[in-house]
């Protein structure tokens, strides 16, 4: 297993509370490889704005990857999102699923996150269900043209009104049916949708889907200052071969330099544990 930090990229304009590391692109990847971490995540809103080659000779120059491109900047800067209410919104956002795949192909990213960027149903009317499927599969084909996958989130039920649980995920992407659409748990929704904090990761490894896995404590703050027992769920992905990234995304408390340091302090000890 790797460790990677959600950091958002410079076109971003407003702050996402959950993108860690202070300063510019270049800044950010050295204070990923310094504090120790294997990865980014790339958190992007409008990708077609960044200097590619640019950013792939930083990560390079530090040899730093890209652990997955994630969707959550746009739905939270833009306001856009595939299920969004108002069709011409809903189809920039289409675009821009495109745009982020396009991104993660040219970094060697192997994934991109779907989570809040899905939308609501309740906004969307009847058959939202259906269309984000549909949206999906599309989505889903043209990623694996380009070496991609694509992972939803089952996230909580106070950010979204569909797909809360492992469960609940496993059930839409087996409804869609495309293999280069998977998931990505995060130990945060997790804590608060089920009732086992190692059974989920057990269920979807299993059933071959679980892709990524997003980290960050019952509070959201960084791995150990909270609740959780993140040594029950590393011992529970070794156990069961996930071989994946760790990926911290979390409040930035009391900064994100501070809290990208703190994650990569308590977990590098629970990855090195009985090697």
């Amino acid at each position: 297993m790797k460790i990677s930090i959600c950091v958002q990229t410079d076109e971003v304009e407003k702050v996402v509370p959950v993108a860690l590391l202070t300063g510019p692109f270049g800044e950010k990847v050295r204070k990923a490889a310094t504090f120790g971490a294997d990865g980014v995540e790339l958190m992007a809103a409008n990708p077609l704005a960044l200097d590619v080659p640019s950013m792939r000779a930083t990560l390079e120059r530090h040899r730093v990857s890209v652990s997955a491109v994630g969707s959550g900047a746009i739905a939270f800067a833009t306001g856009l999102t595939l299920l969004h209410e108002d069709a011409g919104a809903s189809a920039r956002a289409q675009t821009l699923l495109g745009d982020l795949i396009k991104f993660a192909s040219a970094l060697a990213a192997p994934l991109v996150t779907i989570g809040s960027f899905r939308g609501r149903l309740a906004a969307a009317g009847p058959g939202a269900r259906e269309r984000l499927a549909g949206i999906l599969w599309t989505g889903a084909e043209h990623a694996r043209n380009a070496g991609v996958r694509l992972a939803v989130e089952p996230a909580n039920r106070y950010e979204v009104d569909f797909i809360n649980t492992a469960a609940e995920g496993l059930a839409f992407i087996s409804d869609v049916g495309h293999p280069a659409l998977g998931l990505l748990l995060d130990t945060f929704h997790v804590n608060i949708e089920e009732s086992s904090w190692t059974a989920p990761f057990r269920r979807l490894m299993t059933a071959g889907v679980l892709w990524h896995v997003h980290v960050g404590d019952n509070n959201r703050l960084s791995p150990g200052q909270g609740l959780i027992d993140f040594q029950a769920i590393v011992d529970t992905l070794r156990d069961i071969g996930y071989q994946g990234y760790l990926s911290a995304e979390l409040l930035a408390r009391p900064d994100g330099d501070s809290a990208a340091q703190r994650t990569l302090e308590h977990l590098r000890p629970l990855l090195e544990k009985h090697r």
